[in-house]
């Protein structure tokens, strides 16, 4: 009891390590990669239970229930359907050997701990999920304010004057335009790959 109190303590209860490139096609995260579509692991941190795998698409994570069990739950988080926020990076203190970097998949938070002598590479994690956090929110706005755009549009044309004939024609043919023009916006701001987000912050 004591040894686990002071693991807890110095944070040794569960430390992962980053797994260079090399060895990326020796963990269980690598399975299940879509290599076929065009994924890539760009970061991946392993503890004794879990993994953590940021790919170009997703982050996968092959969540165990404890360091000595062989059981696996796998877990897909897509950026495209799971928005990152709130990334925290807290670096070490005197008695610590550990370095944790926090962050939010959805209403998922997320909290992994990395040996302190890796804090150089985590920084590269820290900045490129930082910066996917910063795309998104900032494409979230762009996407409400195209809508707005269009509901206003909508609004001007049913208080106009038209002639109701016109005015059914005209408005038909605003809805296919609005459809096409949300569609082209939804496309252009919601992003699925931010491989070239990973490829600008990370060293490997």
């Amino acid at each position: 009891m004591f040894k686990k109190i002071a693991a807890d303590a110095l944070g040794l209860s569960d430390i992962g390590t980053i797994i260079s490139p090399g060895d990326f096609d020796k963990t269980d995260a690598d399975d299940y990669v879509l290599h076929e579509d065009g994924e890539k692991i760009y970061f991946l941190i392993k503890t004794k239970a879990d993994e953590y795998c940021f790919t170009n698409l997703a982050l996968i994570h092959v969540d165990g229930e404890n360091a000595i069990s062989s059981k696996r739950t796998l877990k897909r988080y897509p950026y495209s359907q799971h928005k990152i926020s709130n990334v925290i990076l807290e670096t070490a203190g005197k008695i610590d050997l550990d370095v944790e970097i926090k962050f939010n998949i959805s209403t998922i938070a997320f909290d992994i701990d990395v040996k302190k002598e890796q804090i150089e590479q985590l920084k590269d994690l820290y900045k490129a999920l930082m910066r996917i956090s910063e795309i998104a929110a900032e494409n979230e706005k762009y996407i409400g304010m195209a809508s707005q755009g269009l509901d206003k549009a909508v609004s001007v044309l049913q208080n106009s004057r038209i002639h109701d004939e016109k005015l059914a024609e005209t408005y038909g043919e605003l809805t296919d335009f609005g459809f096409s023009w949300l569609k082209a916006t939804h496309e252009q701001y919601h992003i699925k790959d931010f491989g070239d987000v990973f490829e600008k912050y990370i060293n490997n």
